[in-house]
């Protein structure tokens, strides 16, 4: 069987109206299967069932690896080699897990590879003695030209999004899955092969890093702002 090549829609999910094929022997459209019959499916050789997957996870995938390497061009690589792996491990795999955890864990493992490719681009942040492991609110404040509020979310974002890349791989990881992602601590641990307590330590050490590197930031914003003020 040829191996699979993925599409990946880069715009928001959209309602698509497309043919509804049924699986063989049954009169249960693709669509309608859950995950476990799918894999069992596509175990023996039922290639529109591993389509379906495909469709059901390609979106989720590309958005957790365009989460860990913030590239658009290597998350879709990382895309295709997710899946093409899924496709060719399919038959292997034992279902002792949920298919989505086995997935998600080849993409992780996958976009991690590519990352450490240009992991010399980036600076991992100090170490913090801080033990308080709630993230701060934050504001910040813009200096262009542009109405403060039109860009104090972007930018915010964006301090965020370079805070995080710069965390250490291992607890990026962790942060993305647990906070962005929003999976139970025990899917994450299944992913990245780790106990639940080592899971809570590494996302622990993540919100003390982000906490205080955005503080020290927020801080000198405010700083230039209360100066901004003081001399108009």
């Amino acid at each position: 069987m040829p191996s699979p090549r993925v599409m990946v829609d880069r715009t928001p999910d959209l309602q698509v109206t497309r043919p509804v094929p049924t699986a063989r022997g049954l009169s249960i459209p693709y669509a309608m299967q859950n995950d476990a019959d799918l894999v069992r499916m596509a175990q023996v050789d039922d290639t529109r069932a591993f389509d379906e997957l495909v469709i059901r996870y390609r979106q989720k995938v590309f958005r957790l690896a365009y989460r860990i390497l913030r590239n658009e061009d290597d998350a879709a690589e990382t895309l295709q080699d997710t899946f093409l792996s899924a496709y060719r491990g399919i038959k292997r795999f034992k279902q002792e897990s949920t298919f989505s955890t086995w997935l998600y864990r080849i993409a992780t493992n996958a976009s991690l590879m590519r990352f450490r490719k240009r992991r010399d681009n980036v600076v991992s942040l100090d170490q913090s003695q801080n033990d308080s492991d709630e993230a701060e609110p934050l504001a910040i404040p813009d200096w262009t030209k542009q109405p403060l509020q039109d860009l104090l979310n972007s930018e915010t974002r964006e301090m965020m999004d370079d805070s995080i890349q710069r965390l250490p791989a291992q607890l990026r990881t962790v942060f993305i899955l647990r906070v962005i992602e929003e999976l139970p601590n025990d899917e994450v641990g299944q992913i990245l092969s780790l106990t639940g307590a080592a899971v809570k330590s590494r996302l622990h050490r993540a919100r003390i890093l982000l906490r205080d590197r955005l503080n020290r930031y927020f801080s000198d914003k405010m700083t230039r702002l209360e100066r901004l003020q003081a001399s108009a």
